[in-house]
């Protein structure tokens, strides 16, 4: 196809497409083909329980490398394993390797003369006493805003825009986005379950959109590619 253009997606579960015996778990970026342009393809490598540190280490962004061209663009949204300081393959700490990391996933995209995009966390779904906890994904989000304007790197603050409409749904209304399941409802989960970080097919498509409309508020080259 004339000016193919691809967008990659390096991310964790909150962002990968899932198998279906996760589902009706889903990821955001299963939900961002939709929005965009015949010519541009969304090519999702977000991968379950990875952080900045165990998708470099494993060699997934040295496979972006490899495959990333030209004028394409490559979005970058971690934070939610990288807050797992316990565990020496994934936990980095915000202002330290985290930083360092994201700027290994700028460097490719940039020797590659492709575009980055950082987005910061989607917020967890977290209320105390009634209050939505913005803190929910630690210092993370601010870590990475704090590097994309040292660095002047595009940035998006996906964390601020889905944590206000979280809280702003409330306790009951946000449940619906997640991955809240009654007893015996799902074969995947006959149990049931109760995950406030991962979304359902609803909150992947509300999460998309979010991203989307602050990409067409942006002044971002990617909101052309945009329907």
């Amino acid at each position: 196809m004339e000016n193919q253009i691809t967008i990659y997606i390096a991310g964790d579960s909150t962002a990968a497409i899932k198998l279906p015996d996760k589902r009706p778990e889903t990821g955001w970026g299963e939900a961002f083909q939709a929005y965009f342009k015949a010519n541009v393809k969304i090519d999702n490598r977000a991968i379950n329980g990875r952080s900045t540190k165990s998708f470099i280490n494993e060699g997934h962004l040295a496979k972006i490398e490899k495959s990333i061209q030209p004028g394409d663009y490559l979005i970058i949204q971690f934070g939610h394993n990288d807050q797992k300081i316990e565990d020496p393959e994934r936990g980095t700490h915000p202002y330290g390797d985290y930083q360092d990391n994201l700027g290994k996933f700028i460097q490719t995209a940039y020797q590659k003369n492709a575009y980055p995009l950082l987005l910061t966390s989607v917020t967890r779904r977290k209320f105390e006493d009634g209050i939505f906890d913005s803190m929910s994904v630690g210092a993370y989000p601010q870590a990475m805003i704090q590097f994309a304007e040292k660095y002047n790197i595009p940035v998006l603050d996906i964390h601020k825009i889905t944590t206000e409409f979280m809280a702003k749904a409330g306790n009951e209304e946000s449940k619906k986005y997640y991955l809240h399941l009654p007893p015996g409802q799902s074969e995947n989960y006959p149990a049931g379950i109760t995950d406030n970080t991962h979304f359902n097919e609803e909150g992947a498509k509300k999460v998309a959109q979010l991203i989307i409309e602050a990409i067409h508020q942006s002044d971002l080259p990617l909101r052309n590619l945009l329907k």
